[in-house]
């Protein structure tokens, strides 16, 4: 499990690979996010709990920018297997990219002699996206309020949060020749091996050929 993982990010973090996955999945194949305005940013945050501090890494984490300002911070998260906690664990990631925006300005305005920053800071959404590799149906919680007991009294006061999960396996075919990159031929294979037990190999030239095998 750990080594399909790893192969996952290895391929998922090709600005190419990333900003056509969230283009087809979020844009429907429009070619709204370009490689050249992707930009690194750290996976790894930080919560407290009872037992002390710990650190969280999301799989793969990229800003979407125009020049110097940032539209989006996009998230991946592979799944190979069902996970019923997904909505616990895309709400703490986003948390800490919301969070960060904040920690930010206590460091420009340190940075700039404790002088409170003029205006108010642009803030920028954080999107994250599940991508389901298994070969059945995600049935699992989809959002926050269906993976909580929430008593009657409270359900006024308990917001929900939706989880974006994408079942490649289940992508229509239409949906899959929208991608441009190499996670055109990862996506036919899953889709192929679900529907037909059995794969018929893609002609295309492949770009990054260790990732994809």
């Amino acid at each position: 499990m750990a080594e399909r993982d790893i192969a996952e990010k290895r391929l998922e973090e090709y600005d190419d690979v990333f900003a056509d996955i969230v283009n087809v999945l979020l844009f429907d194949g429009k070619r709204l996010v370009r490689e050249d305005a992707l930009s690194e940013t750290s996976r790894l945050s930080q919560y407290k709990a009872d037992d002390g501090l710990h650190e969280q890494e999301r799989d793969i984490a990229k800003y979407w920018q125009d020049g110097n300002i940032r539209i989006c911070l996009y998230g991946l998260e592979n799944q190979t297997a069902v996970d019923a906690d997904i909505p616990l664990r895309v709400v703490s990631y986003d948390g800490a990219g919301y969070r960060a925006q904040l920690l930010a300005d206590k460091g420009k305005k340190k940075k700039d002699g404790g002088r409170k920053p003029k205006g108010r800071p642009p803030r920028y959404p954080v999107v994250t996206l599940v991508l389901y590799f298994g070969m059945r149906h995600w049935k699992k919680p989809r959002s926050l309020l269906e993976r909580l007991i929430v008593p009657p009294e409270l359900e006024p006061y308990v917001s929900d949060y939706k989880v974006n999960v994408f079942e490649i396996a289940w992508l229509s075919p239409e949906t899959v020749a929208k991608f441009r990159s190499d996670f055109r031929i990862v996506a036919d294979y899953f889709v192929q091996m679900r529907a037909n037990k059995d794969y018929e190999p893609s002609r295309e030239m492949i770009r990054h050929v260790h990732e994809v095998l």
